[in-house]
C-alpha cells in the first residue's frame, strides 16, 4: 500500500524541520526563529528549542493511541448502526493516526505494518461488503490483533475489548 498523503505530509514537514533547524543553529548565522511565538508567547527559543518542545507536544505512540481506540469505539458502534460511511471514515482516521503514530516513533513500526498490510484492509473490505457479520468477524480479529501486538510489545496487561457503552451521542442516521 502506498504512503498515505498525511505520511507524506509529515515527512515532508520533518526535512523541513530539520533543516530549519540545522540553519538556525549555525554559529554564525542569525536564528530566523528566535523569539516567543503562539497564544500569550507560549512557544520561546530559538527554532531547535521551539522544535523540540512542539515534538514533545504531539506526544509519541501512547497518545496516539488514546486516539485510536476512541476510533476503534467509534467503528464499533458504526457497524453496530450499519452506519458503513460513518465506519469507513473511523477506519481511515484510524490508519492514518497510526501512519503519523510511526513517524514519530518509527521503533513501533515493525508491529504496526500487519495493521496496514492486513488488518485494516480486511476492515475495510468488510465494511464495504455491508454485511455485518463479515464486520462483526472482521472487528473480532482487530481486537485479537491489537492484544497480540500490546503482547509482542511487552504491554500483556494492556487489553483491548469490545466495547460495551457508547461514548458519544453520535450514532445512524434518522
Amino acid at each position: 500500500m502506498p504512503p498515505s498523503a498525511s505520511l507524506l505530509r509529515t515527512i515532508a514537514a520533518s526535512g523541513i524541520a530539520a533543516l530549519l533547524a540545522h540553519l538556525g543553529g549555525c554559529a554564525d548565522a542569525p536564528d530566523p526563529g528566535a523569539g516567543p511565538v503562539g497564544s500569550e508567547g507560549w512557544l520561546d527559543g530559538g527554532s531547535r528549542e521551539k522544535f523540540a518542545t512542539i515534538a514533545e507536544h504531539l506526544g509519541g505512540f501512547g497518545d496516539a493511541m488514546v486516539m485510536i481506540g476512541y476510533r476503534y469505539s467509534e467503528l464499533y458502534w458504526a457497524g453496530e448502526d450499519r452506519n458503513w460511511p460513518y465506519a469507513a471514515h473511523q477506519l481511515e482516521e484510524m490508519e492514518e493516526t497510526l501512519e503519523l503514530a510511526i513517524a514519530r516513533r518509527p521503533k513501533r513500526a515493525a508491529s504496526s505494518q500487519h495493521f496496514l498490510t492486513v488488518v485494516i484492509p480486511e476492515v475495510a473490505a468488510a465494511i464495504e461488503s455491508e454485511d455485518p457479520q463479515r464486520f462483526a468477524a472482521a472487528f473480532d480479529t482487530m481486537t485479537a490483533n491489537c492484544n497480540a501486538c500490546h503482547a509482542m510489545e511487552g504491554m500483556r496487561w494492556l487489553q483491548v475489548r469490545t466495547p460495551t457503552v457508547r461514548a458519544t451521542p453520535w450514532g445512524a442516521p434518522r
